[in-house]
């Protein structure tokens, strides 16, 4: 199988970006907890060179808690100011407004010094498609201010948030690079939603989906889908696993499609379990 997804919206919204940064003082990046690796965009590191950044690893509820730890350790080990978040969480998110805030005052003070004026910071929050930009910032606002939507695409342009008297966010479409060559990479995120679904192989993806977890959460693919046993190729577990819940079409042949659209929901909601598909010690496989 192969991905790739780069609209039309995509282009321009790399060029209006391009635009725009020297606008920022500040970038905040995100990123998916369960797949930090693929849903970091390579060419991010182009775009803001020499920009002041920071990095939310977002959606860290859905993911392994023993796995974010240990990418919070990798980031320190780099010198990169990151921290994990649930967006779904109060206090996370409090917390997450405070060190931001603290950062900003900091870099404003920066400002201040350099060019002698006190001016409100501005910061631009990037991201891959459903990685949730839009939902950081509401949270950080405190009201629905940016459109959201549990799909890829559905920021199609930016728009200026205000945080408090003196912060501003710039909410920015996801935006993928314009060929995805590591099919690993590109596998990972469809698993998580971060490609539109109409353009994907739905069987064939569900099989991955559940050859990878064979390797590495085969106890959570077992208790979630009352198998025995993992027995054979990814294909013919996920017909045992339409059977035993009920996914049966006329003359008691499995419903391939919907067991595959049943298997991936319940990875992208958490009702699998926390996973996480990608760990520091992966990075430089895969090439």
């Amino acid at each position: 199988m192969n991905i790739n997804w780069y609209p039309g919206h995509m282009a321009k919204a790399k060029r209006e970006m391009i635009e725009k940064v020297r606008l920022v003082d500040i970038v905040i990046k995100i990123m998916d907890a369960r797949i930090p690796m693929s849903s970091n965009n390579p060419e991010f590191d182009k775009i803001f060179d020499g920009k002041a950044n920071i990095l939310i690893i977002n959606k860290a509820d859905l993911a392994d808690k023993n796995a974010n730890d240990t990418w919070i350790d990798f980031f320190k080990n780099t010198n990169t100011q990151a921290t994990i978040l649930d967006s779904t969480n109060n206090g996370q998110v409090n917390r997450v407004k405070n060190w931001i805030i603290d950062i900003c005052k900091k870099r404003q003070q920066e400002i201040k010094k350099q060019k002698g004026i006190n001016k409100p910071i501005r910061a631009m929050v990037v991201g891959i498609p459903n990685v949730g930009k839009s939902t950081f910032i509401n949270s950080l606002s405190g009201s629905q201010k940016a459109k959201v939507g549990n799909k890829p695409g559905v920021t199609r342009g930016q728009q200026w948030i205000r945080i408090n008297n003196f912060l501003e966010m710039l909410d920015t479409p996801g935006l993928l690079w314009p060929k995805l060559d590591n099919q690993t990479t590109a596998l990972h995120l469809a698993f998580a939603g971060c490609i539109k679904k109409e353009i994907v192989d739905n069987e064939e993806l569900a099989v991955k989906f559940i050859e990878e977890l064979k390797h590495m959460y085969p106890q959570m693919l077992m208790k979630r889908y009352n198998l025995d046993k993992l027995e054979g190729h990814g294909y013919q577990i996920l017909e045992q696993i339409c059977l035993n819940k009920g996914l049966i079409k006329s003359r008691g042949i499995s419903d391939i499609n919907r067991g595959a659209d049943m298997l991936i929901k319940d990875f992208q909601s958490g009702k699998m379990g926390k996973i996480t598909l990608e760990f520091p010690y992966m990075i430089g496989e895969n090439k």
